[in-house]
C-alpha cells in the first residue's frame, strides 16, 4: 500500500473494489468455500514485496516477543457488542498507528484483496465480509508492514502486547474500544484461517499483518503477525 509503505512484514491489498457497507456477517457461499483454501495465501497478505528494501535500509519490523503471546481471547467471554455499523478509521496509540480503513472483499479467484501497495501501503484495511468491529464475532482488519520506500501502516504491529488498546471508529458515530489479548507470529504454511476468520461467540478483533522472514526468491514474507483483542467499550465519537 503506497499509503501503506512497507517493510517489515504485510502486503494487504493488491487489488480494491470500491464498495460500501459489507453484505450480511455470513460469508457468501462461494466466498465461505473459497477463504479456507486460499486465505493462507492471499489473506495472510501476500502482496508484492519491496525486494531489497528493507535489507538495504536495515529496517527490521518488530516480531511479537514470546511474553506478548497471550490468549486468543478473553478467558471469560462476557457479553458487551456493538449493533452492525461499517468501520471509518482504527487507532492504536501504542504504535502510533491511525488510519482511515479502506473496505476489501474478494479477487475473482476467491482470494482476500488488499491494499494496493502502491497507493495504500500507509492505510489498514477491514475485511468486508467479516462482522464490524463491535458485533459478536471475528472482526478482521489488514494492512502491509512495508512497501518499497519504507514501513507501512502496520510496521510496528509486531510490538503490541496484551493489555494494548486499539479503537475503531464506526459510521454510526460510536468509537469501539479494544483490548489486545495476544500478539502472535505464524508462519504462511500454518496459518490458522479457521481461528483468524472464524466465528467467535464475543465481540473480536483481528489485525493481521506479514511478518517473520523476507524471501528475496518469492518476493514474500513467510509468516503473518496477528494480534487478537476484544471489545471492552464503546462511547459516542466526534466525527468531523
Amino acid at each position: 500500500m503506497s499509503r501503506w509503505p512497507r517493510i517489515g512484514g504485510l502486503r494487504v491489498v493488491m487489488s480494491w473494489p470500491d464498495s460500501q457497507f459489507a453484505p450480511p456477517p455470513s460469508l457468501p457461499g462461494r466466498a465461505k468455500i473459497r477463504l479456507a483454501g486460499l486465505a493462507g495465501t492471499a489473506l495472510v497478505l501476500g502482496g508484492a514485496a519491496a525486494i531489497g528494501v528493507a535489507i538495504l535500509a536495515q529496517q527490521h519490523a518488530p516480531s511479537p516477543a514470546a511474553v506478548a503471546a497471550g490468549t486468543v481471547g478473553p478467558a471469560a467471554p462476557k457479553e458487551p457488542s456493538l449493533r452492525r455499523s461499517a468501520p471509518i478509521s482504527v487507532d492504536i496509540p501504542a504504535i502510533g498507528v491511525r488510519s482511515p480503513l479502506l473496505r476489501l472483499g474478494l479477487n475473482p479467484d476467491g482470494t482476500i484483496q488488499v491494499p494496493d501497495l502502491a497507493t495504500s501501503a500507509d492505510e489498514a484495511a477491514w475485511y468486508k465480509y467479516s462482522v464490524t468491529p463491535g458485533q459478536i464475532g471475528a472482526a478482521v482488519i489488514e494492512g502491509h508492514v512495508d512497501s518499497q520506500v519504507g514501513p507501512a501502516v502496520f510496521f510496528r504491529l509486531g510490538a503490541l502486547h496484551p493489555g494494548d488498546r486499539i479503537d475503531v471508529t464506526l459510521a454510526d458515530r460510536m468509537t469501539a474500544v479494544f483490548r489486545v489479548t495476544g500478539v502472535r507470529e505464524y508462519t504462511k504454511d500454518n496459518f490458522p484461517t479457521k481461528m483468524i476468520y472464524g466465528a467467535t461467540n464475543y465481540a473480536s478483533l483481528r489485525v493481521v499483518t506479514c511478518g517473520g522472514t523476507f524471501d528475496d526468491v518469492t518476493g514474500h514474507y513467510l509468516s503473518s503477525v496477528v494480534v487478537f483483542a476484544s471489545l471492552v467499550s464503546s462511547g459516542r465519537s466526534v466525527i468531523s
